[in-house]
């Protein structure tokens, strides 16, 4: 029979293995628990995507921290743009120390400065400047499928050649 854990079982079994000890490994956590290690993962993966009901404000901050925790890439464009701001007159252990509250790495904010000011720039060409591109890249493609139809039936003609001279011998077999 399977067997059925509460939610408050679930987040008491999350909370632990989140906060283990460096020497204590997530199957020693799970084994002492009487919880097979791939439901404790699972477990740990649905907490993280606030799956379980039981994480309210009450619970401990750290726990409540790792369970909204958003990927780099969820982030808004003005939560970006703040955290540069915010990242701009501190030193590298402040950044450092923002993003670990933040859930993100330092280089993930030299990324995001990199693409705005890039973004700037990418957004500076004019629709005619556009348009001419894609007329030209037309251009350029029908030229080369032109040239690569050319080389296949110069090749085929070297073959039917090589073919020709098998068959009934070369010129200069002749003259000979």
């Amino acid at each position: 029979m399977k067997a059925r854990f509460t939610q408050s079982f679930k987040a008491q079994t999350v909370k632990k293995a989140f906060s283990r000890s460096g020497d204590t490994t997530l199957k020693e956590v799970a084994d002492s628990l009487g919880v097979g290690h791939s439901t404790l993962n699972r477990w740990m993966v649905q907490s993280r995507v606030q799956e379980f009901e039981s994480f309210t404000a009450t619970e401990s901050p750290s726990l409540r921290l790792m369970s909204k925790e958003k990927r780099p890439q969820d982030w808004s464009l003005e939560e970006k743009l703040k955290l540069i701001i915010a990242c701009g007159p501190l030193d590298d252990e402040a950044v450092n120390a923002l993003c670990r509250e933040q859930g993100i790495y330092p280089h993930h904010i030299k990324q995001w400065t990199q693409d705005f000011v890039g973004g700037a720039k990418a957004k500076a060409i004019a629709p005619s400047e556009t348009k001419k591109l894609k007329h030209e890249n037309t251009v350029l493609k029908k030229e080369l499928n032109r040239k690569d139809r050319a080389l296949a039936e110069t090749a085929a003609l070297l073959v039917l050649q090589k073919k020709a001279q098998a068959i009934w011998g070369s010129s200069e077999d002749d003259s000979q």
